[in-house]
């Protein structure tokens, strides 16, 4: 019975590291005014028919804190480049040159800072939500557990470890958040 105990737990865990995985990836997504190639990913080009990440068909480089360069390997790459940035909607205008394109973050207004911050903040409130039904699910099938034998103090046990799990993965999306809106509103 506990190789089943086992594995609820070590699914419970993971699946809630998965949820602070996915929030990680999602803050990155949210730019601070600063040039990151983060801010790309996501982004995917009509690359002979297949859609390709565009860091996989280009160069992305930082030339300064506000300034990106994607080179693309193929000059022939540069207008559909250009068309998924703009369909990507990441508040950014491109500028083509013929050889690469540039991006220019503007800089943040106050307002604009705010807003990003409350994104961030339902990025969080998203993650949360999900570690919570997590727990939910791992204290249900504990409690199909303990109908099909599993002793009731095994049971409460497994199901403390599965609310200490909770709490700490919550406490690492505050401190993601805490981080996340330190580096937002920094001017």
């Amino acid at each position: 019975m506990s190789e089943d105990l086992d594995l609820v737990m070590d699914y419970t865990e993971s699946s809630m590291q998965k949820a602070i995985s996915h929030l990680e990836s999602e803050l990155t997504k949210i730019r601070a005014g600063k040039a990151s190639p983060g801010m790309l990913e996501g982004l995917t080009v009509d690359y002979y028919g297949a859609p390709t990440p565009i860091n996989q068909v280009a160069n992305i480089t930082i030339l300064d804190a506000r300034t990106l360069s994607i080179q693309p390997w193929e000059k022939s790459m540069l207008a559909a480049i250009e068309r998924s940035i703009m369909g990507g909607n990441i508040g950014v205008t491109p500028q083509n040159d013929g050889v690469q394109i540039r991006l220019f973050m503007p800089p943040l207004t106050e307002e604009r800072r705010r807003e990003l911050v409350k994104r961030a903040g339902g990025e969080g409130e998203q993650s949360k939500v999900a570690i919570r039904n997590i727990r939910r699910e791992g204290i249900e099938e504990i409690k199909k557990l303990q109908k099909d034998g599993l002793s009731e103090d095994e049971a409460k046990d497994a199901e403390k470890a599965v609310q200490d799990h909770t709490d700490r993965f919550i406490q690492l999306v505050d401190k993601h958040l805490a981080a996340k809106e330190k580096d937002i509103m920094a001017v």
